[in-house]
Formats: structure tokens, C-alpha cells, sequence
């Protein structure tokens, strides 16, 4: 049960309320779910922006400074703006904990009321991103963040998930390495919003900034929003400003076009199918558990005296038949 001073606190925007309810949802369970289901009413307000690309980007560095610049030149009307920061981070193989490296990145944020950082362990998941992210950037949101930043562990082409996360993509490469090539084979490519070409005093960045450029014109499809390609030094803070006015372009002209609310409109539905198959799978490894002849028939896949497709049928027959 769901204390009903947390979602007043919450709404306060209590900096320890938060950090409680972003706990609860990380343990996931039926508190998740009750916390979730008590903050619906009151979403909708925070601007969402994902950042991903390769280890060694400079991601923690990019987002630092964005939060810096929005915190000082305002967001969307607002001369104070509310900052969220959720930095995914691999859970260690050893503790099982996360290694928390963005948090010592942001430190000078610590002492501003204005932002909020939060690492948070992948846990085993196979993607760039906690299964709790989404939940915790609803969270933020109803604490009254202005804009969420996420930044992802950096994995190749499972960073694709940000994409069902949030409202602008920012693909961070870096011009040595084979970086930006990788980049567009791993199908970021499809994903991106805004490239962003970061330590771009080394040598190759003008050449990666023509390459993605180049693909991008490739792509003659109709749509409502093509691709910007920038250039950064995030760590002495050089082209971060010109950053920020993309992401607020890229707001205004998705807004205008309808495909912000389209995008929307998908990850609610997108969510509801991952929480339908979560459900789903831990309910069929329930029963077949508990059911031999059910176990029967996965041993006879392992031993491959049974194709797995007929052996899938028999056991949905059986979850699903009353």
C-alpha cells in the first residue's frame, strides 16, 4: 500500500520523496505498481531527451553541460527550470551494484535545488537502459521536472530502446575509432534526432561531421524532421549552447507537426505490450514449473526431441485455455 503523503510529497517536488518512489520502482512489485498507477493523473508536464552512443563518447560530459546551459539560459519560457538527470550504469559483476561514474562527473549539480541526477544499475538488463527508467522518468516528471535527460550505458544496438523512452534522441560520437561508421551500421542511424560530433578538436571530426551528414541527405523519405549534425567540445563547454536551441528546434517542430504526440502515443501503447509479456513470461515460467508434464515437454526441447514451436503451443494451450 502506497503511503498518500509520498504523491503529495512527490508533487512538492521533495527531493527525498523522490528519491524513495524511484527506489520502490527499481525493486519493481505490486508497491511499483500501486506507485505508478497513483501518479497517472498527474503526468505530462517534463520534456524528455535521450542521450546514447558508443563507450568514450563523452555522454556524462554532454549531459553535464546541457543541464548546465538549461539551468542558466532557461527552457521553453521558464528562466528557472527544473533539470532530471537518469544515468544508466553497469551494474557491476562483482557487488551487483552500479559504479555510479556519472554521479562524479555532475558533481558541481549536488548544491543546485534546480537539478535532480540519479544512477541507476542496469541490473541485467540487456539493453543501454534499467528496466525502471521508464517509471523513473514518470517520477520526475510529476516531481516537476521542466526536462529529463537520460543517458544510456553505451552498448551498440541495444541502444536502440531509448528510442520507445523518449521525446529527442541524441546520438554522441567521437570522430576516431570507427565510432561514427559503427554508429550508422548499428541502425542509430534510424533512431537519431540530433548527431552530435563531440571532442571535435580531434583530428577526422570535419569528416565524420560530412559522413553522417552525407547519409542523412541519402534518405529521401518524407518526413517531418531531418536530422541535425553538430559539433561539441563538451569538457570546455564549446558548441553545447547551439545543442540546446536543436533540442528545443526539434521540440517546436515536432510539436507542430504532430509527430510528438504520435511518438507519445506509441511508447504508451508499446508500453502496455512489454508489460503484458513480463507478466505473461513470469506467469508461463510459473506454471510449467509447477506442472511436469509442462517441464516434460522443455526437457524434450533441450534433448531436441522436440521442435520447439509444437512444444510453445501445447504450453500457451495451457496457460491460456480456462
Amino acid at each position: 500500500m502506497i503511503n498518500p503523503q509520498l504523491i503529495k510529497d512527490l508533487l512538492a517536488a521533495d527531493k527525498r520523496a523522490l528519491a524513495r518512489a524511484i527506489t520502490i520502482v527499481e525493486r519493481s512489485g505490486t508497491d511499483a505498481r500501486n506507485l505508478i498507477h497513483a501518479i497517472s493523473p498527474h503526468l505530462g508536464r517534463a520534456y524528455t531527451v535521450g542521450i546514447t552512443g558508443p563507450p568514450g563518447a563523452g555522454k556524462s560530459t554532454l549531459v553535464d553541460r546541457i543541464a548546465s546551459d538549461l539551468r542558466t539560459r532557461g527552457w521553453n519560457g521558464s528562466s528557472d527550470p527544473k533539470v532530471g538527470i537518469l544515468a544508466a550504469d553497469p551494474t557491476s559483476p562483482f557487488t551487483g551494484g552500479a559504479i555510479l561514474a556519472d554521479r562524479v562527473r555532475m558533481q558541481r549539480h549536488y548544491k543546485d535545488p534546480g537539478v535532480y541526477i540519479r544512477s541507476m544499475a542496469t541490473r541485467g538488463s540487456q539493453g543501454g537502459l534499467p528496466r525502471s527508467t521508464r517509471d523513473a522518468m514518470k517520477l520526475l516528471d510529476v516531481y516537476g521536472t521542466d526536462v529529463t535527460i537520460v543517458e544510456t550505458v553505451g552498448v551498440g544496438q541495444a541502444e536502440l530502446d531509448i528510442m520507445g523512452l523518449v521525446d529527442t534522441v541524441i546520438v554522441a560520437v567521437v570522430p576516431e575509432g570507427g565510432d561514427a561508421m559503427q554508429a550508422m551500421k548499428a541502425g542509430l542511424m534510424e533512431i537519431a534526432d540530433l548527431f552530435v560530433v563531440n571532442k571535435a578538436d580531434r583530428p577526422g571530426a570535419d569528416a565524420v561531421v560530412r559522413d553522417i551528414s552525407a547519409v542523412i541527405s541519402w534518405d529521401s523519405r518524407p518526413r517531418e524532421w531531418i536530422p541535425r549534425v553538430l559539433s561539441t567540445r563538451a569538457v570546455e563547454n564549446v558548441g553545447v549552447d547551439k545543442l540546446v536551441d536543436s533540442i528545443g528546434e526539434h521540440k517546436g517542430a515536432a510539436e507542430q507537426s504532430g509527430l510528438l504526440a504520435r511518438r507519445r502515443s506509441e511508447r504508451r501503447k508499446q508500453e502496455l505490450f512489454e508489460i503484458i509479456r513480463e507478466r505473461v513470461d513470469r506467469q508461463a515460467h510459473f506454471i510449467i514449473s509447477s506442472n511436469a508434464d509442462l517441464a516434460n515437454l522443455v526437457q524434450q526441447v533441450e534433448s531436441a526431441a522436440l521442435d520447439p514451436h509444437t512444444a510453445a503451443e501445447t504450453i500457451l494451450q495451457s496457460i491460456l485455455t480456462p
